[in-house]
């Protein structure tokens, strides 16, 4: 292949890659409607007479079905690939939207049911979400914490979206709000799911037979001859993102046809015996692997090495970084210490963001009712609506300042990504110290702000931590079970909070429950999350040290060898 040839070609592929992030970044946008719940959540809980415990439950079903199926679809994802997931996420988030407008247009409704109907717009956007950060990874391999920060931070900027879009477009309505939800989120994950595909970083090139191969980048394919013969006939092209095709060598093994669907030529290098050149495809047809070998979508990017004749080698700079070279899931994941601290971290950190994003609504509802005994009910959806979009705003800016800053981290000062974390636990200290101190409720953006910006800094980097500390062979998988710890969090910080403020309230002649005592309706709750804070913080810096500790024991480890 001729220089000029080859550089089309990167350009061609480089250009795709965009295509592909800018449509998991629009998937993500649809898929962090949970955080926007507390924009409609007080008005429909009163339209159904609903107790802010009540409230708080069906809330933490959507969180529940975000976070408790990270395992079981990120095991999906990692051995099926990141398209199947996005539609039917499209369909559920659409689904599990229209019976909350159904129901406070009726002003009836089950909670356990609406519950269920809660935790599949949570399950929905985490199966959209975890295709959409893996394609991003996988597709920019180098950039990894710059290219999942985009996703990520639209994921965080979804409250925001559509939260000003329903104040724009359905102000004071919310029936219509829920509406807009339910089509909104459908559409723009299903229009997302056309586009959002992996190219792998990949290139072949014959290499001459002798002693001159030396890179530890270069990865053995097997070319057997009757794979050559079979690879032009036999290849069915697989969606990218989907389980390869698998074929059977004359040695008994298999091999895995990689995705990517370029049409990059392979020439034939005069020393060695090699057919003409033919599609890259074909090639990747007959690479080879053991007959028990995982396949998932990855092994485009890291297949093993054999020793059989007639080989050709695939030199890719993918395998450069450490998440590339090991593999940790599953029953070594759980046995391991690092695991556990960031386990830790996570559910410290988001059980506190949690609590104030499901709970800006009713702090806004208590700070403005004993603030001003004149304000209406429109007046507090405008407001709550506004403290959803600093949020989000905050969520936005903290992944995807944690995100490209991780890389200068890692790439520039040689740290920890960890340090994110630990600054997240700062910002989060200060937001709960507004929250305690805060009486006037126009002051009340310093706590959304500040805990939407600690709450996308620990989002923003977690995902890049996971696949450094693990690998990305496994990402969707591992990053599934650090998501089970905000179940457990998020439960006992939003329950709590729920009994803090229905102990202050009381209910009105028209059934309706209020809490006139401003800050003392939701006081205590703060109280507990900032000792949370600290203890997140010293986690993390625990973290650090020991990370630190155990990269200098596998530098030392490999030089000797």
């Amino acid at each position: 292949m001729t220089t000029t040839t080859k550089t089309m070609l990167d350009q061609q592929l480089n250009r795709a890659r965009l295509v592909s992030s800018i449509a998991a970044t629009v998937i993500s946008l649809a898929c962090g409607t949970n955080y926007v719940y507390s924009a409609w959540a007080p008005q429909f809980a009163d339209k159904l007479h609903l107790t802010t415990t009540q409230s708080n439950l069906i809330g933490l079903a959507g969180n529940l079905g975000m976070y408790s199926m990270g395992v079981p679809v990120g095991m999906y994802v990692d051995r099926r690939g990141t398209r199947p997931p996005v539609i039917v996420g499209a369909l559920l988030l659409g689904l599990g939207y229209f019976p909350f407008k159904a129901a406070y247009e009726s002003g009836t409704g089950s909670v356990p049911l609406l519950c269920i109907f809660s935790f599949l717009t949570g399950f929905g956007s985490c199966m959209a979400f975890a295709g959409s950060v893996k394609t991003s990874a996988l597709n920019w391999p180098h950039h990894r914490g710059t290219a999942t920060a985009f996703p990520l931070a639209a994921f965080g900027l979804s409250a925001f979206f559509f939260s000003a879009s329903g104040s724009v477009f359905f102000p004071g309505n919310t029936g219509a709000f829920l509406m807009f939800l339910s089509v909104g989120t459908f559409a723009l994950t299903f229009l997302g799911f056309f586009f959002l595909k992996v190219y792998p970083h990949s290139s072949y090139r014959p290499v001459h037979s002798g002693p001159e191969l030396s890179s530890s980048q270069q990865l053995r394919r097997t070319l057997s001859e009757e794979a050559k013969s079979q690879a032009g006939r036999s290849y069915v092209g697989g969606e990218p993102g989907m389980s390869p095709t698998v074929y059977t060598t004359p040695s008994g093994t298999t091999a895995p046809a990689l995705g990517g669907g370029t049409d990059e030529l392979v020439e034939p290098s005069s020393s060695r015996d090699v057919s003409p050149p033919r599609r890259s495809s074909d090639v990747e047809a007959a690479s080879a692997g053991t007959a028990q070998e995982d396949i998932d979508e990855t092994s485009s990017l890291v297949s093993r090495s054999s020793s059989l004749p007639g080989d050709v080698y695939v030199e890719s700079s993918v395998d450069m970084d450490r998440s590339h070279r090991i593999d940790i899931r599953g029953w070594a994941l759980l046995k391991s210490l690092e695991f556990w601290q960031l386990f830790c971290i996570m559910a410290i950190l988001a059980g506190i963001g949690l609590m104030t994003i499901n709970n800006i609504g009713h702090d806004v509802n208590a700070l403005w009712k004993y603030y001003d005994k004149t304000v209406d009910d429109t007046f507090l959806i405008h407001r709550q609506q506004m403290h959803v979009s600093i949020l989000s705003v905050g969520s936005f800016l903290g992944r995807l300042l944690s995100g490209v800053g991780s890389d200068f981290l890692v790439k520039v000062l040689k740290a920890s990504r960890v340090w994110c974390l630990a600054l997240g636990s700062l910002i989060f200290f200060i937001a709960q110290l507004c929250a305690l101190n805060i009486l006037n409720p126009h002051l009340l953006g310093f706590v959304s702000g500040l805990s939407g910006l600690g709450y996308g800094f620990l989002f923003g980097v977690f995902p890049s931590i996971v696949a450094e500390s693990f690998g990305i062979h496994g990402l969707s998988q591992n990053w599934g079970f650090m998501t089970l710890s905000p179940v457990v969090s998020g439960n006992v910080f939003n329950l709590f909070y729920g009994k803090v403020f229905d102990k202050h309230s009381m209910v009105n002649g028209q059934g309706e429950r209020t809490c006139p005592d401003g800050i003392d309706c939701y006081k205590d709750a703060y109280y507990m999350t900032l000792g949370a804070c600290a203890v997140g913080l010293c986690v993390s810096l625990w973290t650090i040290r020991r990370q630190n500790h155990q990269r200098l024991k596998e530098a030392k480890r490999t030089a000797e060898d």
